[in-house]
């Protein structure tokens, strides 16, 4: 039994909360926040024996095997680096930070204590995601040429304003799923030999980017565009287009469900095919349990498709080229 230990009491902590409840694999040992009435409420909603007004205090139990950080983005390293220092497993949500410098200090901490450490961009842990390698893998589309990816959600409202607006906040997820089709169809170095430019709009709420395009090229010869948003819509697309074919996401490939996803792949010049993926557990469900599965295992990195922390640093690495250049470029927007 995986003993958990939640640091935040936010919606994805409480989202969390109940994929930890749903798996026989793990307990929740204990939660930590600041509010002492929503904590109180959290720990009562998801029946847990204990819980600290501090984050130190949490993560100095020792009945704590893992920590899941459900904090906003511009403490994850924070927490990351004590969580680390006490010799904790963690799984850190996503962003994987909001600086590049904060990235690079939480890896090292990482890498310093050897702990096991998972970014969680949930949606990979899933397996559509595997099935979308194997097609890739497959060979059926031929040589990769072009992708694109969008994701909008009209929650400008609810977004911290530390975050650094709608790149770190939902464009992670198409920059994220860019990252994992080019290393899949191209090889493990392909991503990070590239350009970029990027445009944006800055909120007049707080400031930060909340529409955002991005073009990439990479040195192979791939083409890119992403788009993000939290200003207006909800709306989701990604597709992959190459030289014998092309595969679309039918469904929110960032939110795969309990039962069916599905993909369409076509050839070029035949039918369209759908293909359905089955599956007994929502993406944060299957997070859990590798996270159980990899800790049993003794690993220190999940397999891919999740992000090994490698991965989560050229993600990172992306998002903050995008949002620099966006910033570079804005105008007024919403």
């Amino acid at each position: 039994m995986l003993r958990w230990g939640i640091l935040g009491t936010s919606f994805i902590s409480d989202t969390m909360a109940g994929a930890i409840s749903a798996s026989d694999g793990s307990r929740i040992e204990a939660v930590a926040g600041r509010d002492p009435q929503r904590l109180s409420d959290f720990a009562g909603r998801h029946g847990i024996a204990k819980h600290y007004s501090g984050y130190d205090a949490l993560l100095d139990d020792p009945d704590i095997d893992v920590v899941y950080i459900g904090l906003p983005n511009n403490m994850h390293h924070e927490a990351v680096i004590r969580a680390a220092e006490k010799g904790k497993a963690v799984l850190s949500e996503k962003s994987l930070t909001t600086t590049m410098a904060e990235a690079d200090a939480l890896a090292q901490a990482v890498r310093d204590r050897g702990i096991f450490f998972l970014e969680g961009l949930m949606y990979l842990c899933h397996p559509l995601m595997a099935k979308a390698g194997e097609i890739l893998q497959s060979g059926r589309l031929g040589v990769i040429r072009s992708v694109s990816g969008l994701y909008a959600a009209d929650i400008w409202k609810f977004v911290n304003p530390m975050g650094k607006g709608t790149i770190f906040n939902l464009g992670c997820y198409p920059a994220s799923l860019l990252h994992y089709v080019i290393q899949t169809a191209c090889g493990q170095h392909a991503f990070s030999s590239r350009s970029t430019s990027a445009f944006g709009n800055a909120s007049s709420h707080d400031g930060n980017i909340c529409d955002a395009s991005l073009s990439v090229r990479f040195d192979n010869g791939v083409l890119a565009t992403l788009q993000s948003t939290d200003s207006f819509g909800m709306s989701f697309a990604f597709s992959i287009h190459g030289e014998r074919g092309a595969l679309r996401f039918l469904t929110n490939p960032w939110l795969p469900v309990a039962g069916e996803n599905r993909l369409e792949l076509c050839e070029y010049g035949r039918a369209p095919e759908e293909i359905v993926v089955l599956s007994d557990h929502d993406a944060f469900g299957h997070q859990v349990r590798l996270v159980e599965n990899c800790l049993k295992a003794g690993l220190k990195d999940a397999p891919r498709p999740a992000p090994q922390l490698t991965d989560s640093l050229e993600i990172m690495s992306l998002l903050s080229a995008w949002d620099d250049q966006a910033r570079l470029s804005s105008t007024s927007g919403a």
